[in-house]
């Protein structure tokens, strides 16, 4: 029997690619495979597109979007199991995709990822939104856009929670109805892989786990390279791990891309006190 193959991109070649360029799945699964070697990406993929099979029957009748998403979210978060992990929110393995498909547990962004992969697969054009806070998707319908929230099954949210829910991001204050839109303009692919690996590194730095914060600040740069926190956080990393050299490259780079950032003084500091330190690793 031949063994399916799903080549996964190059990080070394997604910053060429454009913000809707990057494949979101495949992406998606490249970030898992940095902390599962042996990951079967294509068994993933083709998880995906059963789930996408078993529904399309179910859509064939004449439904309006609305009814055709109600459908879908039915499927996956009831008959399928998909949930928001209250549990264990912090656990890195909500965010990783082979763990979530597996486990049928997931944070709002990870779970995002399945529903719009899935849906798409449909014909559905369905997109995240980088809510503040909660990531929620979004589908364009007739008289403007229905949002839903992946992490409580796929529910609609109306306008007046939206506001609601961004007022604590806002100093307090709710948006009015351009910043609501602003607020709810589709994301990219490029903005939720980001957004997926801003969380991994934000654990990671809770737990002092270096090597994990090195790596995921890492990844953020190639997909967008000079993104200055995670040049800051990638060099803060090395220092803990002993690489010197890395360590003054990327902070250094840092105060170029923001010199006059609140954290200007300690980041200065820090390459004072590493130019009389000698590497450990090279």
């Amino acid at each position: 029997m031949m063994t399916m193959t799903n080549p996964l991109p190059d990080w070394n070649a997604l910053a060429s690619l454009g913000d809707d360029e990057l494949p979101l799945l495949d992406t998606a699964l490249l970030i898992a495979r940095d902390e599962y070697p042996d990951l079967d990406a294509a068994g993933y993929a083709a998880q995906v597109d059963t789930y996408a099979d078993a529904l399309r029957p179910q859509l064939d009748r004449d439904l309006d979007l609305p009814a055709r998403l109600t459908a879908i979210n039915r499927y996956l978060f009831e008959e399928v199991g998909f949930a928001g992990n209250n549990v264990q929110y912090d656990d890195p393995r909500n965010s990783y995709l082979n763990e979530v498909v597996d486990r049928k547990l997931g944070i709002p962004i990870s779970l995002a990822v399945i529903q719009i992969e899935v849906t798409r697969r449909l014909g559905l054009p369905l997109d995240g939104i980088s809510f503040p806070g909660h990531f929620l998707v979004r589908l364009p319908v007739d008289d403007g856009i229905l949002v839903l929230d992946p992490y409580n099954k796929g529910r609609p949210v109306s306008a007046e929670e939206l506001r609601e829910r961004a007022s604590p991001h806002m100093g307090g204050q709710p948006p009015d109805d351009q910043q609501l839109l602003q607020i709810l303009a589709p994301a990219t692919h490029r903005m939720i892989l980001m957004r997926m690996l801003r969380n991994l590194k934000g654990l990671y730095l809770e737990r002092g786990d270096w090597e994990r914060v090195a790596r995921s600040a890492d990844r953020l740069l190639k997909l967008l390279p000079d993104t200055a926190e995670a040049l800051r956080d990638r060099g803060l990393a090395y220092r803990e791990l002993g690489y010197t050299k890395g360590a003054r490259a990327d902070l250094g780079r840092y105060l170029q891309l923001l010199p006059e950032a609140d954290d200007v003084e300690a980041i200065r500091s820090t390459l004072i006190d590493l130019s009389g330190t000698s590497s450990r690793v090279n």
